[in-house]
């Protein structure tokens, strides 16, 4: 079968997307159903996507042209698939559009940055969750967000006694759009169940979770 041509973009503000994106090329990689290719800070590749069949896209703050996110969007609405790693969530803060595109925003974070914390499988039938186990623990930033409630929720953490989503999947036209609120640096992109969300995130977007 032809791999999955995939894009995986860092780059940004605050969060380590240098020692993260190699975290997340060396989990696809060892899949070996990927042709990789990678970019960093370079905003206007996003003008020019059609070589790709998934934006892997892990980016803090930061501002988008109007020309670049419509580029993303329209990439998007034809079928392609998009996997927001963490901060995606936190990308391009005034720009409702994008957020749109995501599911939701990134409103704060526990007063102690990196803690182990439970995650609770939502939607275990889901192909993105499948193999992984009901509830499992990480050391990671957990993100209070903001988000439309017509996502799919796939995994949740509690937060101040309610539940946040960790993970979710929507559709943007035709495209596919994985979520996960997890990875916030090198180490917590190497926890199993966080590479193996990714693995099938990418795989589901692109169509191929069968």
């Amino acid at each position: 079968m032809e791999k999955v041509k995939t894009l995986v973009f860092g780059g940004g503000e605050i969060h380590d997307w240098q020692g993260i994106q190699p975290k997340l090329v060396a989990a696809l990689e060892a899949c070996d159903a990927f042709e990789l290719t990678t970019v960093q800070e370079n905003l206007d590749a996003l003008l020019d996507l059609n070589s790709y069949d998934v934006l892997v896209f892990h980016y803090t703050v930061g501002t988008i042209s109007d020309a670049q996110r419509d580029a993303l969007s329209n990439w998007l609405i034809s079928g392609k698939g998009y996997v927001g790693i963490h901060s995606a969530a936190d990308s391009f803060r005034d720009d409702p559009a994008y957020r749109n595109i995501v599911g939701g925003h990134f409103i704060t974070h526990p007063p102690h940055l990196l803690r182990e914390y439970q995650v609770s499988v939502k939607d275990p039938e889901h192909p993105i969750m499948a193999g992984i186990a009901e509830d499992f623990i990480v050391e990671d930033e957990q993100y209070v967000l903001d988000y439309d409630t017509r996502v799919n929720i796939l995994a949740n953490a509690l937060y101040k006694g309610d539940t946040m989503p960790v993970a979710w999947t929507k559709q943007h036209g035709q495209g596919r759009v994985f979520y996960q609120a997890l990875g916030h640096d090198p180490k917590a992109c190497e926890h199993p169940v966080f590479k193996q969300m990714l693995v099938q995130g990418v795989l589901w977007a692109a169509g191929r979770e069968d």
